[in-house]
């Protein structure tokens, strides 16, 4: 797969880049310095980048290659060497500061590094800079940043999806070889469609997600951006893998991530419920594309069908803003946050301080969650979309009896202007439709972009079985190359 034609830097594969580092042809202080030098400028017009750690980066690079040149270091025990990535803003790197794009967090400096980061830099990967988010990640367009918008780099009128736009941006103009996103309800994938670039979704406890701001505990999970599926498979054999700072994280062997190909036949199932008249017809389009690719190529395509992925949106829109509700509810301004100046009771700094703090957004998915979990309303509301979320479970697992695969749209439409949704919630959640399922069955997936005619991206989702990560970078593997 070349590298998305908005670029502004092709940088090689990531295993290429450590082999270099290692064999002195290329050092890790240059990479840190090139990625430094295209954010500084580049991103005053794309403004992907919160913040960049130069001083941290730098540190780590110069001592890369100084224990690369006495022989301490090597790209077999380091698979990352020397290699620069941006992580998104609500990861935590010590030492940085983490907003997840919040004025609630403005100034907070990270304690300790999240466990995805720190994996990722004992491989010798080094972080640059801070990706910008939809604040507390409560968004699919990163226009809810309270510290700017992102643009797509595709049309500057646009927005890069979210809330991971300003990972999915920085990777489509190739600040570095990868980046980190979050992704909740499609939060990754989503952007990466609109984009054009990898953007994977691992099962739910692959990645640790400690040092992660988390928005709804169920569902959150990190994963890469990246250009080809090659890349995304080592990324994961880094940071996969059980971690006693996060309970819900599951055994992963590297192993499964190498080697990464197409090469055995499996039967790809098509969901119905995903090919409505919601969608787009040119997206259609590339999902048969898609799909006659695998047929061309030995595979056995099938339509299935999932029929409660028709109710999946309103059982995200209430299961989650009932858990970001309660996770959000440590943001009170007393401890280590914003805190509102001026007030005389307790009281009053609790009001004011998240009144203040808090984002038209946060409010909103706040006072949702709140209701759905509140005497009364629990039973209507939380406890029917649990079973709804327990039988979207089953017919997955149905579906599962049949395919090795799912295929269908990332999005429903190509990425929107910028203000066009802003004033429709409504609208904005239904960006959601095509990937929230796979978050609420923990189920791993990828965006992956494939050819166009026009000049917007479109991405096609790969759907995989729970624990078959590498079936799905395996099967996404031989759409690559047919993007324009």
């Amino acid at each position: 797969m070349s590298q998305s034609s908005v670029a502004v830097f092709s940088w090689p594969k990531i295993n290429d880049i450590a082999l270099s580092v290692a064999d002195g042809s290329m050092t890790a202080v240059a990479n840190v310095e090139k990625a430094l030098s295209l954010i500084r400028e580049y991103d005053n017009t794309y403004h992907a980048i919160l913040s960049t750690c130069e001083e941290l980066a730098l540190e780590k690079a110069k001592k890369i290659d100084d224990m690369v040149a006495s022989g301490e270091w090597n790209a077999e025990e380091y698979p990352l060497l020397g290699v620069p990535f941006i992580a998104k803003d609500n990861l935590l790197v010590k030492g940085t500061e983490t907003t997840a794009a919040s004025n609630m967090l403005k100034g907070f400096v990270a304690p300790y590094t999240a466990t995805a980061v720190q994996r990722l830099e004992n491989a010798g990967a080094i972080c640059v800079g801070k990706a910008n988010l939809d604040a507390f990640a409560h968004g699919g367009s990163t226009e809810n940043s309270d510290f700017g918008v992102t643009k797509n780099p595709h049309d500057t009128g646009r927005v890069p999806g979210g809330s991971s736009g300003g990972s999915a941006a920085a990777m489509a103009l190739g600040y570095t070889p990868f980046t980190l996103g979050t992704d909740t309800g499609g939060s990754i994938r989503q952007p990466a469609s609109f984009c054009g670039v990898v953007g994977f979704k691992p099962t739910y406890g692959r990645v640790s997600r400690s040092g992660a701001v988390a928005m709804a505990s169920s569902t959150d999970v990190i994963g890469p951006i990246t250009s080809n599926t090659e890349d995304t498979a080592l990324i994961m054999s880094v940071m996969s893998g059980k971690d006693e700072l996060d309970s819900t994280t599951i055994d992963s062997d590297p192993n499964e991530f190498r080697n990464v190909s197409d090469k055995k036949s499996v039967t790809v199932g098509v969901v119905k419920e995903l090919l409505s008249d919601a969608v787009a017809p040119e997206i259609r389009e590339e999902v048969e594309a898609a799909a006659q690719a695998y047929r061309d190529n030995g595979h056995k395509v099938v339509e299935v069908s999932i029929p409660t992925i028709d109710v999946a949106l309103a059982t995200y829109y209430v299961l989650v803003p009932a858990e970001l509700s309660s996770n959000l509810s440590r943001h009170d301004g007393q401890r280590y946050q914003y805190s509102a100046d001026d007030t005389a009771t307790l009281e009053e700094s609790y009001e004011k301080s998240r009144t203040s703090g808090f984002g038209r957004e946060a409010k909103r998915r706040i006072m949702l969650g709140t209701y759905v979990l509140s005497s009364g309303f629990y039973d209507a509301y939380y406890k029917k979309a649990q079973k709804a979320r327990t039988k979207l479970i089953s017919e997955f697992n149905k579906a599962f009896e049949t395919c090795d695969v799912l295929l269908g749209p990332t999005t429903p439409s190509v990425a929107f202007k910028i203000g066009e949704l802003t004033d429709d919630p409504i609208q904005m959640y239904a960006q959601d439709i095509m990937t929230v399922s796979v978050n609420l069955a923990g189920l791993p997936a990828i965006s992956m972009p494939v050819v166009r005619n026009s000049s917007m991206p479109i991405g096609v989702q790969i759907i995989g079985q729970h624990k078959k990560d590498a079936q799905v970078l395996e099967v996404a593997s031989l759409l690559e190359g047919r993007e324009s």
